[in-house]
């Protein structure tokens, strides 16, 4: 959450002879997007079953599927305090993304792909920042 936390964590890492943090993954989507994408969840109370207006929608609006009841958006799913959350939250991760960027273990994924793409995304990023830290690694015990 802030560079101070990312330097101690680098610290911890290296004294248990771990090397540094290898891999960060910062999933980009307009802010817009992930608004809209968090208003759209509705959840059953009861059962803790989720949905979504456009992405697992219920078969009727608002009702449960299984048990037809009611279902609710939480309380602070709504724009106001959405924005007021993204807000903060940017602040306090762009000194940190440049803490890693600078690092070069920093990987940026285009998060409004549909998420069979995102995963491979992941996959891939973390792979690839496998094979550098083993070739660091195989380097600094040449």
């Amino acid at each position: 959450r802030t560079v101070v936390q990312a330097q101690k964590l680098d610290e911890m890492l290296a004294q248990e002879n771990m090397g540094g943090v290898s891999c960060v993954l910062d999933f980009e989507i307009p802010d817009d997007r992930l608004v809209a994408r968090i208003l759209g969840r509705l959840f059953h109370p009861a059962s803790g079953r989720s949905y979504h207006t456009e992405f697992n929608p219920p078969k009727v609006p608002m009702k449960d599927d299984v048990t037809g009841e009611p279902l609710i958006r939480r309380s602070d799913d709504n724009e106001g305090a959405l924005r007021k959350r993204l807000e903060g939250f940017h602040a306090s991760t762009k000194d940190v993304l440049k803490y890693y960027d600078n690092k070069h273990v920093l990987t940026r994924l285009d998060a409004t792909l549909p998420i069979d793409q995102v995963s491979k995304l992941v996959i891939k990023a973390v792979e690839d920042s496998t094979k550098k830290k083993d070739q660091k690694q195989a380097a600094a015990a040449a």
